[in-house]
């Protein structure tokens, strides 16, 4: 049961049934998997945690696998996308979307406690695993190309659309991202609040640098 805009009792359509038991589902997974690593979390524990049966499980989930797979795929577009209003929403304003978007992914892994055990959980797990490692791949590139797209307006910007693939920025803004969330989780004194945020902008004022022509070579 849920409630409607009035407080009263609404019965879940059978969709919106399904989706709040995937929610719950891929909820306990990322505690389970962040608590135990993947080899040592196992779906008995992660559907007694979600509050549901091993059939609800694999009614939604075709093992433990594929929901390792949309627990990281999943939570990537989420922030991608919520950087995407953030950086739209400033826009028209006084701040740099580039240092926005730092402070958002900044605020983000600040909140979700599970995020770099899990980051680091899905490398070791890939470099483990060759057999799987083009799946894990595979299932980061729908957020990374999201990502890709949400680079684009910032380096038109700067001044400098097309100066470097939007692709290689992702790239690199991701592994940044990656390398210091796990940092201030080990040495929180290391990582200041503002340093992913100035970090970005340092990015971005560099390509734009190096994409400005030199004074030799602008024309006379």
């Amino acid at each position: 049961m849920d409630s409607d805009s009035d407080g009263k009792p609404r019965r879940l359509t059978r969709a919106e049934a399904k989706a709040r038991t995937r929610r719950r589902l891929l909820d306990a997974a990322a505690h389970v998997f962040a608590r135990k690593g993947y080899a040592g979390a196992s779906v008995e524990e992660i559907a007694e945690a979600a509050g549901f049966s091993i059939g609800a499980l694999y009614s939604n989930f075709g093992g433990k696998e594929e929901l390792f797979l949309e627990l990281v795929a999943g939570g990537a577009r989420a922030r991608v996308e919520r950087g995407r209003e953030i950086v739209e929403a400033v826009q028209a304003g006084t701040e740099e979307p580039e240092s926005a978007l730092g402070r958002f992914f900044m605020e983000a892994a600040d909140k979700d406690d599970d995020l770099p055990l899990l980051q680091a959980e899905l490398w070791l797990y890939a470099m483990r695993n060759p057999q799987l490692r083009d799946a894990l791949a595979a299932a980061q590139r729908e957020p990374q190309a999201a990502l890709e797209a949400l680079m684009e307006p910032v380096l038109a910007r700067v001044g400098a659309p097309g100066a470097v693939p939007a692709s290689t920025v992702a790239t690199v803004t991701s592994a940044m991202f990656q390398g210091l969330v796990r940092q201030r989780r080990l040495d929180p004194s290391s990582v200041p609040d503002d340093l992913l945020r100035q970090a970005m902008r340092w990015l971005f004022a560099g390509i734009a640098a190096t994409s400005s022509p030199s004074p030799e070579e602008e024309p006379s």
